[in-house]
């Protein structure tokens, strides 16, 4: 089986095809870094016309790079939700377009699935059940993953994600967008030791996260020194990007503990930072349990994750009707 995925929830048009027997055979993916950039984020209405432009193009380069033909494709996977709506909506419209011409199923992927998914994607992938993080610019949630679509949530972020809270800490220091990079670049020439930032809501028990008080602790920070030279932004940037990861390596380990799981899997856009996966693997080496990332190149939004996905639940048997119907509000326990 061969699937054709599509993924528009966002900022970046990604499509793929991935193949039963040679894994991801066409992989493509086009950022709106650029366009957005002067606003300091995401402008939805330039979104959803960027993707409306650049989609079916790269569909037709995605088959012409795999050798495919329409009909070697036996699905369309697309994102269903959580994004924005007219994202979402332009993925889905050509998905069921082609769905309709090409006579065959159409399948609405959870994108957070799909980020969680794409860790299995890997030499070495994990064995249910797990303990995942899904940290992304819209979601940080800890989720307990007994099987394929059994998800119980067991914590989440009650104000900011991680990844908004970087952006929004970037664009206080002058930073580009997206922050996360932009400031995980600049912590490389801090000095850690010249702010104590605190680290929300782990004085506590639970495993819900909080990052708005984080960010405006930084904001009171850069006031209070009213001329911020470089060397300030970069200690700022070092103090809370280990605030950040700290917070979510004591999370982590709580769930670790609460579930009696003994594998985590960190999947989305933030999975990237260097700094957590180094804060997360000794953690492992502590614990003596397992940690397993997405390749780099799969852990911001991309097609793959969602034609893997897709043939997933092809492979189970789902089929959904040519109604158009995304979500961009859907909670994964509701998979």
């Amino acid at each position: 089986m061969r699937v054709l995925g599509i993924e528009t929830s966002c900022d970046e048009t990604g499509v793929a095809i991935y193949d039963e027997h040679q894994g991801i055979i066409a992989n493509l993916l086009y950022s709106q870094i650029e366009l957005h950039r002067e606003f300091g984020g995401v402008v939805p209405e330039l979104a959803s016309r960027d993707h409306i432009r650049k989609t079916l193009p790269m569909i037709d380069e995605a088959l012409l790079a795999s050798g495919s033909k329409p009909e070697d494709i036996h699905a369309i996977a697309y994102t269903a939700g959580p994004g924005l709506v007219g994202a979402l909506l332009v993925g889905a419209s050509i998905a069921k377009s082609l769905a309709l011409a090409w006579n065959i199923p159409s399948l609405g992927i959870h994108h957070m699935e799909g980020h969680l998914l794409a860790a299995l994607l890997t030499d070495n992938p994990p064995d249910y059940p797990f303990v995942a993080l899904l940290v992304s610019g819209g979601h940080t949630q800890l989720m307990a993953c007994h099987e394929p679509e059994n998800y119980d949530l067991l914590g989440e972020s009650q104000d900011d994600a991680a990844g908004e809270a970087f952006d929004k800490v970037a664009r206080m220091l002058g930073l580009p967008y997206p922050g996360g990079p932009a400031i995980a670049d600049l912590a490389t020439e801090g000095k850690a030791a010249r702010f104590s930032f605190p680290r929300p809501m782990t004085s506590k028990p639970g495993l819900d996260f909080s990052f708005s008080g984080l960010k405006t602790f930084t904001l009171n920070t850069i006031a209070s020194l009213k001329v911020l030279s470089q060397q300030d932004k970069a200690d700022i940037a070092v103090a809370f990007q280990e605030a950040v990861v700290d917070t979510i390596r004591i999370k982590c380990e709580r769930a670790l503990a609460a579930t009696g799981m003994n594998s985590l899997v960190i999947a989305g856009g933030v999975s990237a930072n260097v700094a957590l996966r180094e804060s997360l693997n000794h953690l492992s080496a502590r614990l003596h349990c397992q940690v397993f990332y997405p390749d780099f190149r799969l852990c911001t939004d991309n097609g793959a994750m969602i034609a893997f996905a897709g043939y997933h639940r092809l492979s189970k048997g789902h089929r959904e009707d040519l109604a158009i119907n995304v979500k961009p509000r859907w909670p994964m326990v509701e998979l």
